[in-house]
């Protein structure tokens, strides 16, 4: 039989593109369920949409039995006509368009880590990618936090416990701003410590770098609390004490001098920066292979500075493993 798309006022009637879709998909598939699946549609519309092309085109298109359906010969002679129009709709989209080149990139980082590495560095990775959009995402400042789904979550924590990827190796040292030295007792020696306030945090405990220091000290139990590293570098700028600084993360004040190493004496944080990546893409291993360069630039960059400021040729030095 030959079939004629028409409506009643006799004038030619064109068969949208989402129904001729839907018939192919169920043609090819074999079942109205299986095609609104592959379009993410309900099988009802599916139907809606064959019923509309039987009736443009004055025949059923399908037998439609208890347990599948099958294309009648109307149907078959239809589909194939719709499909070398359906092959060339498909084709347009890249004739007309450039294809997408642009990568996505999703990054959550803790606060201080973000702040002092990221944010003022992710400029020469774009630059270096163009082609990766990165967004960066601060989480709560705690070690190993709850996996966030991100493409690259940079975390603080036990790298060998997770599997991640190792991004620092810093070292910690007493700073305090000038501000604070200029009022302070006079802190020669470690041991003078004990007369000045130190700023205390979970995140960075005190007893290892006693340790390092030779003080048989316990963990403080007096001055600023704060459950942030950020927070108790600020602190430590606007002059309330003594911190315990990550040299990676306070090169910038290293160098303007806003913050000053006491003690030529360090010691190695056991909860260092590390990287899980949740995706298997080019994009995220390029990041974090930029990351590890910039950490370690970071932190051998700490190093020199700490030590042109103390000027110390006597000094312990101030060295990575």
């Amino acid at each position: 039989m030959q079939m004629q798309q028409h409506n009643r006022r006799g004038g030619v009637r064109m068969p949208s593109t989402e129904a001729l879709r839907g018939f192919e998909a169920a043609a090819r598939l074999g079942s109205f369920e299986r095609a609104a699946r592959e379009l993410s549609l309900t099988a009802s519309a599916i139907r809606k949409r064959i019923n509309s092309l039987e009736e443009l085109v004055g025949a059923e298109l399908f037998d439609r039995r208890s347990n599948a359906i099958v294309l009648t010969a109307a149907g078959q002679q239809y589909l194939d006509s719709v499909k070398p129009i359906l092959h060339m709709l498909i084709a347009l989209p890249s004739f007309a368009q450039p294809a997408e080149t642009t990568a996505k990139l999703r990054i959550t980082a803790t606060p201080t880590f973000g702040r002092q590495l990221l944010a003022s560095n992710l400029q020469a990775f774009m630059n270096r990618y163009p082609h990766i959009d990165v967004e960066l995402v601060v989480v709560p400042p705690v070690f190993d936090y709850p996996s966030t789904n991100a493409d690259v979550e940079i975390r603080a924590g036990d790298v060998d416990a997770h599997g991640g990827v190792p991004l620092t190796h810093d070292v910690a040292m007493p700073m305090a701003s000038p501000l604070f030295l200029k009022t302070a007792a006079p802190l020669h020696t470690p041991s003078q410590l004990q007369h000045v306030p130190l700023m205390r945090t979970a995140l960075e405990p005190w007893q290892p770098w006693f340790e390092a220091a030779l003080l048989d000290w316990p963990e403080p139990q007096k001055g600023p609390k704060f459950q942030d590293l950020g927070l108790i570098y600020e602190a430590a700028l606007k002059g309330h004490g003594v911190a315990l600084c990550r040299l990676g993360l306070v090169c910038d004040w290293l160098r303007s001098g806003a913050l000053q190493p006491l003690f030529s004496v360090f010691s190695r944080p056991k909860n260092q920066y590390y990287a899980l990546i949740n995706t298997n893409s080019d994009e995220a291993r390029q990041f974090v292979h930029w990351l590890q360069a910039l950490c370690s630039e970071q932190s051998l960059l700490g190093q020199e500075l700490a030590q042109q400021t103390l000027c110390r040729p006597h000094g312990l030095a101030i060295h990575a493993d």
